[in-house]
């Protein structure tokens, strides 16, 4: 049996290593909270929590990929231009030249691809900071975003394709009242997520590894599913569950993946924490950089795909100062603006927190310099108690 000393150790090291986390769920929950208040109670309505969720993917997805940029020690401002421009070029040959919704998506993604191998190039072959190159790529294409769209609004865009952005997961049995295909979902979400539990759990104690203590155990996996469960509730009793979610979900298992199980996630960390470790020790730090940028512009291009299809049109002003958002997102959600920290559920949660604010704002009708001033100290004050952190521990 557990010592009560060794108990609290365990629960104290527990709390520690995760504690970015932890305070990122108490200060959303708290964002809610006077949100709820202010609006009267409108902001915490199951329609409105859907829209905040269909806004917070195109978000979520450019916040992902830009973790690994700034681990890895660089910094990306081209973001909210490389959204723009590729919803641009979907909605263009969609609109324009009759291109299916599957086509135009994929042509979309290849101009992400060969624009973040662009950046990339200049960054890990020609030694350019990359501050520099998004700067440059931040006018750049923003003037072909001009240049294709002519100054004018591209649309209307297939039904197939804004259906990205703002259909939901259809229901299995239309008599039902409830939206019965999410709440098996949430059913199938929640075993799973106990299984994994346990079977992780077990395995720990096989390996003779440090873990909680069962009684404790259960009560994380019940409150975590008590969660899973309010949280979908909403969807349930509204339309249910969006497809852009589902994306980001599958999106987030991909990228948690590459960055925790993969050589090419360690690498990331280890240039990002001593560049000049990670040299030594043999890593091929310009592929890893020029990789970094190309997975940059594939997810900021995806993002633009979701925008635009939230939108339903594409304009030369879409994903102005979207950088902001994204790169806000990840720096709330732990990742270390000098390099070598950051995870992907830490970028999601940066992303549902600024899309919060966001929508709060939106809610309270406030104008859009004093959004864009409240959005700044957020991203300000974020900075300053992760480096304060730091400087205690």
């Amino acid at each position: 049996m557990e010592k009560p000393d060794s108990v609290l150790l365990l629960v104290r090291e527990q709390i520690e290593r995760n504690l970015k986390q932890y305070m990122m769920v108490l200060i959303l929950g708290g964002i809610w909270l006077i949100f709820t208040i202010l609006t009267g109670g409108l902001f915490f309505t199951a329609r409105n929590y859907t829209n905040l969720l269909q806004q917070t993917a195109y978000t979520a997805i450019a916040a992902m990929g830009v973790v690994l940029v700034i681990v890895a020690g660089h910094i990306d401002l081209s973001i909210g231009s490389v959204v723009g421009l590729a919803g641009a070029v979907a909605a263009y040959l969609q609109v324009y030249h009759g291109m299916p919704t599957f086509i135009a998506i994929l042509a979309a993604l290849l101009v992400g691809a060969l624009i973040g191998a662009w950046q990339g190039y200049w960054i890990s072959y020609r030694n350019i900071p990359a501050f520099i190159v998004t700067l440059a790529g931040m006018t750049l294409f923003r003037g072909i975003l001009i240049y294709i769209t002519q100054g004018q609004t591209i649309s209307p865009i297939w039904d197939s394709f804004s259906a990205i952005g703002q259909g939901y997961l259809p229901k299995i049995n239309n008599a039902c009242r409830i939206h019965d295909s999410t709440l098996y979902l949430t059913v199938v979400v929640v075993f799973l997520y106990n299984i994994l539990q346990v079977s992780f759990y077990l395995r720990k104690q096989r390996n003779l590894l440090i873990t909680l203590p069962g009684a404790l155990q259960f009560i994380k996996q019940l409150l975590v599913s008590i969660a899973i469960i309010f949280f979908s509730g909403f969807l349930i009793l509204y339309r249910g569950i969006p497809y852009s979610i589902i994306l980001v979900f599958f999106v987030a298992l991909l990228y948690s993946f590459i960055a925790t199980k993969t050589p090419f996630g360690r690498y990331v960390y280890a240039i990002g924490g001593n560049r000049e470790a990670a040299r030594y020790s043999g890593i091929n730090i310009r592929k890893v950089n020029f990789s970094i940028f190309v997975s940059m512009g594939i997810l900021a291009s995806l993002s633009g795909v979701v925008f635009t299809a939230r939108l339903s049109s594409a304009a030369a002003s879409t994903g102005q100062g979207f950088e902001l958002d994204v790169i806000a997102s990840a720096i709330i959600g732990g990742a270390n603006p000098l390099g070598g920290e950051g995870t992907i559920i830490g970028a999601l949660l940066g992303a549902l927190i600024m899309s919060s604010i966001n929508n709060g704002m939106s809610l309270m009708n406030m104008s859009a310099d004093i959004q864009m001033i409240c959005k700044g100290l957020v991203l300000l004050i974020a900075v300053w108690f992760d480096l304060s952190t730091k400087n205690r521990k």
